[in-house]
């Protein structure tokens, strides 16, 4: 089920028009793909925050303009590297019938026995690839790393695809990795001056 976003055609592209726009709420927006001729477009930019937040990056939405309803995804957007505002947008229009390939969130979860065990627990992948109908990619792929021991790895080959949906990515990707805690010797320095001990930075997932 695809959830509905109005929007507004917009003639005229002048920069001041474009500026005018932006001062009430709107942003610049350009609908492509399946079955459609470019169609340049404004869509209020806190409704579309909302609607990706709650309904996910890759949702299925119908967005209506001048009363003709297209099934589309957000398939590109740009933001203000300053202010941090969403200042354009483009939206692909998609066949329902037709596999895409998508990146999709991968969520780890579970307490690892490697980190319990003094391990360092990291992420080199954070989405995954997929290949799937629009109303079946899922929202995210989660993968339990309960189980996973010091030195040990979670590849995309480890994963296993649900039948909505087939994962594209490479096998040999690493997802997950308890990393080998660094020895710190237990005997006493002999002099005054002690070395300071190594701090590893947990990496942070990137919004």
């Amino acid at each position: 089920m695809s959830i509905a976003l109005e929007v507004q055609a917009r003639e005229d592209l002048q920069k001041s028009q474009t500026k005018l726009l932006r001062s009430k709420g709107e942003i610049p927006a350009v609908l492509y793909g399946y079955n459609i001729e470019p169609i340049t477009i404004a869509v209020n930019e806190i409704e579309l925050i909302k609607t990706v937040r709650d309904e996910g990056r890759n949702a299925i939405i119908s967005l209506n303009i001048d009363g003709e309803s297209y099934n589309v995804m957000l398939h590109e957007y740009q933001i203000d590297p300053i202010r941090g505002d969403l200042i354009h947008a483009d939206f692909l229009a998609v066949d329902m019938s037709e596999e895409l390939e998508v990146n999709v969130s991968i969520v780890l979860e579970g307490d690892a026995i490697g980190v319990k065990e003094g391990g360092v627990l990291q992420q080199p992948l954070y989405e995954l690839l997929v290949r799937a109908k629009p109303n079946e990619i899922p929202e995210q792929i989660n993968v339990d790393v309960s189980n996973l021991n010091i030195g040990e790895s979670i590849l995309v080959s480890d994963i296993k695809a649900a039948s909505n949906y087939e994962i594209v990515e490479e096998e040999t990707t690493a997802i997950a990795t308890i990393l080998v805690p660094d020895e710190v010797s237990d005997e006493p320095a002999e002099d005054s001056e002690t070395a300071e001990p190594e701090v590893i930075n947990e990496k942070k997932e990137e919004a």
